[in-house]
């Protein structure tokens, strides 16, 4: 504490100036004249103290010869500010003073008598200590008070600036910093009833809390007070309801009898008219009440936010708004609305939604029962399901750590109260994992969407499914403006309100049909923040106008195709490609889910179907080609039908249950009388050997993969290349190259006789014609570059290519071999075909490795080639064509 000296004024009694304060009140000429010498000198800065013993009232003017009484311990540093003369009209008026207050002060050694005011004697004092800056439950539990306090205030004033002026004092509680919180309790005091027990209390943490239970009780009375002049007038205004009702229904009565010429029984509308008039009134009452509950619920869910907090602020100012607009007004309307969206949305660090999984997250079994979800859930899919588990055990290992610092914090805070002098240990705040943003890139039917379930099953988390395809409104994700009519928050926002947590699974599905940029803006660039990992923890929805937290989200993507999805949203994403299943997997995929599913859906018992394996591979292979299930499941759904007409008359007849009437299994020789004739009947199989023909793998538009000849013959020409086929620019461009690559080493493969003979034109001059069958079907890509080389190798050598031998790959004119995509399709398909022998880019034999099942590789033989030399040689076989070997001809000229 700092000392100095003073000069004392004596306040009379119940005068109490708090710092922060400004008090006006009238002192006598003396004392004037006194402060008129020390204003002519210097601005003085006085000490202003109450007096404990009153001999006088508010009125009393501070006088030398009048005041009496003992002077306080505790006084206020001041300043004059204003000191003013009596009108000329009325000397006998005293002078009006006005100081403002600065800080605390406490008289050292003695207290001097009151009386002597009149000379302002100086008297040593020194400036009392805050005591630190307040703890932070102190002050939020003070703010929670005077913003009580301060709304009931608000409501009860009846002058709008007093009312204005009250919300912004309210405001000011909501943004003061705890350092400035004991300036801030002298003030609002100062306004309710200042009292000398809070100037002699310096220490700031104590006087938050005298502050705090002045401000409940305050408040309480207020609403005490509010409570029953409710009541009285609710209770006039019903009297008077009634007896007006009453004399209208008295009115009508004798208008009614006056019409009809007869006396009306008083049963007739008096006896009807009083259940209607008491069923409306309860219905009134009912939504009265339904009122007040409504209002308690956004009460309650404001205050159930984290103190501090952004959407707590926004929502108490809306809520402020609210209770000073009328019912009736359609802002009022607006306001609710928005503050019903507002406490409804889960936010993450609301007690409210605390997460409802941390024990099951601890389950040392978890992680295994997640696993088996997703196992009986899908057939297959490793791959994502090694990623998914991966992301399970982040979030197990972040609760076990919380976990445990939550119990070494309760440790350390057991010890400190049995040591008082140890430290404060706050506990840290608890961090959830970012949830990754999964993209399921794969054509349809595969289950991208059904896995998204089975992974929100797995972590135990709700699951919300958002439609993107034909989003042309950037609004639809981010949310109509406040401004505009029945606005309200975009899909993301609605997901969460329906999911009821902060963690759910959210899918977004078709993500590649999300519409471009338009007037309405770019629904996929609004997309950019929400799929961020970086950003999306302050995601801001236009119409909550609040950052909300989506990083503890789990979204995942569905797409069909990575083609139209913008480039900067694509990379956000975590892609999983779902390339599709196997024929076996889509055998055992129809035993454990579809043929179950399609006998319950036709009513059929669960043991009244049944197919052999060489039915759903047949149905499978012949009736069905995509990458999915979906056309399989109709498949079986139409056997399925076919079953249920056969025991539905067989019930009919009235035959007994276990009849050998009626068969149960289904054979492969029955299908095509139930599935009529089969779509495919296998013509990849039947291949033939001959010149200029060689088997290329393709992938189609449907995710699936298969063969396809590649066909050359010879005709008489001018050395022209001729494709056909429903071929793209690429494709083209390989057959360019292919031939560009023969002509040039013609002479190595004993084509030619010379290096500067054309094999086009020596001996006569032919045109080459390339053919890919099926040419309704567009073709295109860069993959057929060996294929097309072995075939115009064949036709020009006569060297023909076995019919179990495929390949693909893409060459350059140096001769190299690159790699290609849709591995695992084109070798399922291979293998479908009964291909025993494929040539692959040596850079694509990883992904034989890790995306081609076991039997599958077992059952084929894969060359990887680097050349098309090695190609040439793995196709034709070794030895088979005759090469010239590279000699090298030195010649000597004079």
């Amino acid at each position: 504490m700092s000392s100095s000296k003073l000069r004392i004024l004596p306040l009379p009694h119940p005068l109490v100036l708090l710092p922060s304060a400004r008090l006006t009140f009238p002192v006598s000429r003396s004392v004037a004249a006194v402060l008129v010498d020390l204003i002519d000198d210097q601005q003085p800065v006085l000490a202003a103290v109450p007096v404990i013993s009153p001999s006088r009232t508010i009125s009393a003017s501070v006088d030398a010869n009048n005041t009496d009484g003992a002077l306080c311990e505790y006084g206020t540093a001041v300043r004059v500010t204003r000191l003013s003369r009596p009108p000329a009209r009325n000397p006998r008026q005293p002078y009006m003073l006005t100081l403002q207050g600065l800080s605390r002060i406490r008289i050292c050694g003695p207290l001097p008598p009151s009386t002597g005011a009149a000379t302002l004697v100086e008297h040593d004092i020194e400036y009392a200590d805050e005591g630190g800056v307040p703890d932070r439950e102190v002050v939020e539990t003070f703010k929670s008070a005077a913003l009580r306090l301060l709304d009931r205030l608000a409501g009860d004033a009846t002058q709008q600036s007093r009312r204005e002026g009250w919300v912004k004092v309210a405001t000011m509680v909501e943004d003061i910093s705890a350092d400035k919180a004991g300036w801030l309790a002298d003030a609002i005091i100062s306004l309710v009833n200042a009292e000398y027990t809070f100037l002699s209390t310096p220490n700031a943490t104590d006087r938050l809390k005298l502050a705090t239970e002045l401000f409940t009780k305050q408040a309480s009375i207020s609403e005490v007070q509010r409570k029953i002049a409710t009541a009285v007038d609710e209770s006039l205004s019903k009297q008077q309801k009634e007896f007006f009702l009453r004399q209208q229904m008295a009115a009508i009565e004798r208008e009614l009898q006056n019409l009809h010429n007869k006396p009306s029984s008083k049963g007739t509308i008096s006896g009807g008219s009083p259940r209607s008039e008491e069923k409306s009134g309860s219905e009134l009452d009912d939504d009265a009440h339904a009122e007040e509950e409504d209002m308690a619920d956004l009460k309650r869910g404001i205050e159930a936010m984290e103190p501090g907090s952004e959407e707590r602020k926004m929502g108490v100012r809306e809520w402020r708004r609210l209770k000073r607009i009328p019912a009736g007004s359609v802002e009022n309307g607006v306001i609710r609305s928005y503050l019903e969206w507002l406490v409804a949305i889960p936010w993450p660090k609301s007690s409210a939604t605390a997460r409802e999984d941390t024990k099951a997250l601890q389950d040392p079994v978890f992680l295994s029962r997640a696993r088996e979800q997703l196992d009986a859930d899908h057939f297959g899919l490793e791959k994502v399901k090694r990623r998914l588990i991966e992301y399970v055990a982040i979030v197990r290992l972040k609760e076990m750590n919380a976990a445990r610092e939550a119990e070494a914090q309760s440790k350390a805070l057991v010890k400190r109260d049995e040591n008082p002098p140890a430290p404060t240990v706050k506990r840290p705040a608890k961090k959830g994992v970012k949830g990754p943003i999964l993209l399921f890139q794969g054509p349809p039917g595969v289950g991208k969407t059904s896995l998204g379930q089975s992974i929100a099953k797995a972590l135990n988390r709700p699951f919300q499914r958002i439609s993107l395809g034909g989003v042309r409104d950037e609004a639809e994700i981010r949310g109509h403006r406040r401004t505009y009519v029945a606005s309200g928050p975009g899909l993301i926002v609605q997901a969460l309100r329906k999911a009821g947590r902060a963690d759910p699974v959210l899918l977004l599905d078709e993500i590649d049909k999300v519409g471009g940029s338009n007037f309405h803006g770019d629904p996929a660039a609004a997309l950019l923040e929400v799929l961020d990992p970086e950003q999306n923890h302050s995601f801001n929805d236009h119409y909550v106008n609040v950052p909300v937290d989506l990083s503890e989200v789990l979204f995942i993507c569905t797409s069909n195709t990575l083609d139209t999805i913008a480039a900067p949203l694509l990379d956000r994403c975590e892609i999983i490609q779902l390339s599709g299943y196997t024929y076996d997997e889509k055998v055992s995929i129809a035993k454990r889910f579809l043929l179950p599913k399609q006998v319950a859906a036709n009513g059929l018992p669960p043991t009244h179907v049944q197919l052999t394996d060489g039915a759903l591979q047949t149905i499978a292979t012949h009736y069905t080609r995509e990458a999915g299930v979906r056309s399989l499941e109709r498949a079986i759904g139409a056997v399925a039908r076919y079953k249920a007409v056969q025991w539905a008359e067989h019930v009919d007849s009235g035959k007994p249950e276990d009849d050998a009437g009626y068969k149960r299994t289904v054979e492969e020789s029955e299908l095509e009388a139930i599935l009529g004739i089969a779509r495919w009947d296998g013509e990849e199989r039947e291949r033939e050997q001959r010149k200029g023909v060689v088997y290329g793998l393709v992938v189609t538009g449907l995710g699936e993969g298969g063969i396809l000849p590649v066909e050359s013959i010879t005709v008489p020409g001018s050395g022209k290349l001729k494709l056909t086929g429903s071929l793209g620019e690429v494709i083209k461009e390989s057959g360019e190259i292919a031939l560009s690559w023969v002509k040039t080493h013609a002479y190595d493969l004993c084509i030619t006789n010379s290096r500067a003979e054309d094999p086009m034109k020596v001996p006569d001059p032919i045109d080459v014609h390339l053919h890919l069958p099926a040419g309704a079907q567009k073709k295109d890509g860069p993959s057929a570059g060996i294929a097309m080389t072995c075939a115009l190798v064949s036709l020009l050598t006569g060297a023909c290519v076995p019919s179990n031998v495929a390949m693909t790959g893409e060459i350059t004119l140096r001769g190299r071999v690159t790699p290609v995509g849709g591995i695992k399709e084109k070798v399922l398909g291979a293998h479908r075909a009964q291909i025993t022998k494929v040539i692959l880019p040596w850079a694509n034999r990883k992904d034989v490795e890790h995306d081609v099942a076991a039997e599958v590789r077992d059952a084929m033989q894969f060359v990887f080639v680097r050349t098309i030399s090695e190609a040439l040689e793995a196709a034709f076989g070794k030895g088979t064509l005759g090469w010239r070997r590279n000699t090298v001809l030195l010649e000597s000229r004079l």
